[in-house]
C-alpha cells in the first residue's frame, strides 16, 4: 500500500510542479504578446515533455542527488515513509504557491522536504555539510548569475543593433472610426498591421478626427531593417520562439530527474518508467493549472519585447542545460525570473513590488517545505510499521 501511495505522491508533486513551472520557459513569448496563452502553454507542454524524456540520457546525476543520498544514511534514504514525506512536503509547498500565483522553486521545495523528513528521521545527524555544498550554494548563486548575464547579453545586443544602425518603429492610432493615419516617427512609418488593436478599436466612434492614446502595449515595436536580405524582425521572432522552446526543454530536463529520484530511491520503478510517469504528470499539471503563475511571470515583473525576451531565454536555457548536464541542482524558476529581472533593470522598466513579493516567496519556500515534510513524516510514521 505504501509503495502505491509513494507513486501517487510523486505524481501529485509532478502535477503541481507542471502547474507552477511549465509556463516559465515560454513566459516571454506570452508576455511580449507574440502568441496567445493557449498556444504558449501548448508549446511549453510539448517542449517540457521532450526535455523530460531526454533526461533519461542527459541528467542521471540529478536522480542520485535528490534521492537523499549522502544527506541521510542509505537505509533511511531508501525508506518509503521518508520518501513519501519528502514528496508530500514539496508538493503541498508548490501547490500553495501555485494557487496564490507565485513562481517558486520545486528544487527548493524538495530540498526543504529532504531536510524536514531527515530531521524527523535522524535528528541533527543530517549531513548539513552535504546540504550546503550540493544544494544551497548552487541555489543561491544561480539567480544572481542569470540576473547579471541577462543584463549583459541584452546590453551587448542593443549596442550591436545601434552600431549597425538598425532602428525600431512604433505607431499611434489616429483618425475617424476604424481608420489609421500613418504617423512618421524618428525612424520611419508604421502601417495598420503594426497596431494590432486598430481593427477592434470601438472607442473611436466619433466621425470627427481624433487621437486616442492607450496603453503602451496597444502598439508593437518592430524592426524593419534587413540583415543578409532577410527582415530582422522575422529573424528575431524565430530566435525568440526557439529560445523559449529551449528553456521549456531545459526545464523538463532539469526537474524531471529530481522528482523521479523519489521513485528510483525506493527501487519502485525502473528509472525510464519513473521519468515517463513524472513527465506525464508534469504535462497535465501545466495544461490545467498554469494560468495564475503565467500571468505573474509574463506580465507582472517587466514589460518585454522580442529582443528582451530572447536575451532572457538565451541565458536561462544555457544555464539550466549546463547545470543539468553536470548534475548541479539549480532552480529553473530562480534562473528564469533572475534573467527577466535583469532585463527589467537594464531597461529601467521593472515592477519592484512584484519582485519583492517573489523574493519573499522564495525565502519562505524552504521553511514551509521543512514544516510540511516534518508533519507528513510524523503522520506517515504513525501507520508505517
Amino acid at each position: 500500500m505504501f509503495v502505491a501511495l509513494l507513486f501517487f505522491t510523486s505524481l501529485f508533486l509532478a502535477y503541481w510542479n507542471g502547474a507552477n513551472d511549465n509556463f516559465k520557459g515560454i513566459a516571454t513569448l506570452y508576455g511580449s504578446k507574440t502568441v496567445s496563452y493557449r498556444t504558449a502553454i501548448t508549446l511549453a507542454t510539448l517542449a517540457t515533455f521532450a526535455g523530460s524524456i531526454s533526461a533519461l540520457f542527459l541528467a542521471n546525476g540529478l536522480v542520485a542527488i535528490f534521492s537523499g543520498k549522502g544527506l541521510v544514511p542509505q537505509d533511511i534514504a531508501g525508506a518509503t515513509n521518508f520518501l513519501m514525506a519528502v514528496g508530500a512536503g514539496a508538493a503541498f509547498t508548490v501547490l500553495l504557491a501555485t494557487r496564490t500565483g507565485f513562481p517558486v522553486s520545486t528544487t527548493h521545495s524538495l530540498v526543504g522536504g529532504l531536510v524536514g523528513a531527515g530531521l524527523m528521521a535522524i535528528g541533527s545527524d543530517v549531513n548539513f555539510q552535504q546540504l550546503g555544498h550540493a544544494f544551497f550554494i548552487p541555489l543561491l548563486i544561480s539567480p544572481f548569475v542569470a540576473f547579471m548575464l541577462a543584463g549583459v547579453f541584452y546590453w551587448t545586443f542593443t549596442c550591436i543593433r545601434r552600431g549597425m544602425n538598425i532602428t525600431k518603429e512604433t505607431c499611434l492610432c489616429v483618425g475617424k472610426p476604424r481608420q489609421l493615419i500613418p504617423i512618421t516617427n524618428q525612424s520611419g512609418v508604421y502601417t495598420k498591421d503594426a497596431c494590432p488593436s486598430w481593427k477592434n478599436n470601438r472607442a473611436l466612434s466619433s466621425p470627427e478626427l481624433s487621437i486616442t492614446i492607450g496603453e503602451s502595449n496597444d502598439c508593437v515595436e518592430i524592426y524593419t531593417d534587413k540583415v543578409f536580405g532577410v527582415y530582422l524582425q522575422k529573424l528575431l521572432d524565430i530566435a525568440h520562439g526557439l529560445s523559449a522552446i529551449t528553456v521549456s526543454f531545459a526545464r523538463g530536463l532539469n526537474d524531471t530527474p529530481k522528482i523521479a529520484g523519489l521513485l528510483v530511491a525506493a527501487k519502485m520503478l525502473d528509472i525510464r518508467w519513473g521519468m515517463i510517469a513524472i513527465a506525464m504528470g508534469m504535462a497535465v499539471g501545466g495544461l490545467l493549472n498554469a494560468r495564475r503563475v503565467a500571468e505573474t511571470i509574463s506580465n507582472k515583473i517587466t514589460d518585454l519585447n522580442h529582443g528582451q525576451g530572447f536575451s532572457a531565454n538565451l541565458v536561462t536555457g544555457l544555464l539550466v542545460i549546463f547545470a543539468s548536464k553536470f548534475g548541479v541542482p539549480v532552480s529553473t524558476t530562480h534562473v528564469s525570473v533572475g534573467s527577466i529581472f535583469g532585463i527589467g533593470v537594464v531597461t529601467g522598466n521593472r515592477n519592484a513590488d512584484m519582485i519583492r513579493n517573489i523574493l519573499l516567496a522564495w525565502l519562505i519556500t524552504l521553511p514551509v517545505a521543512i514544516i510540511f515534510s516534518a508533519l507528513a513524516y510524523s503522520l506517515i510514521d504513525l501507520f508505517y510499521q
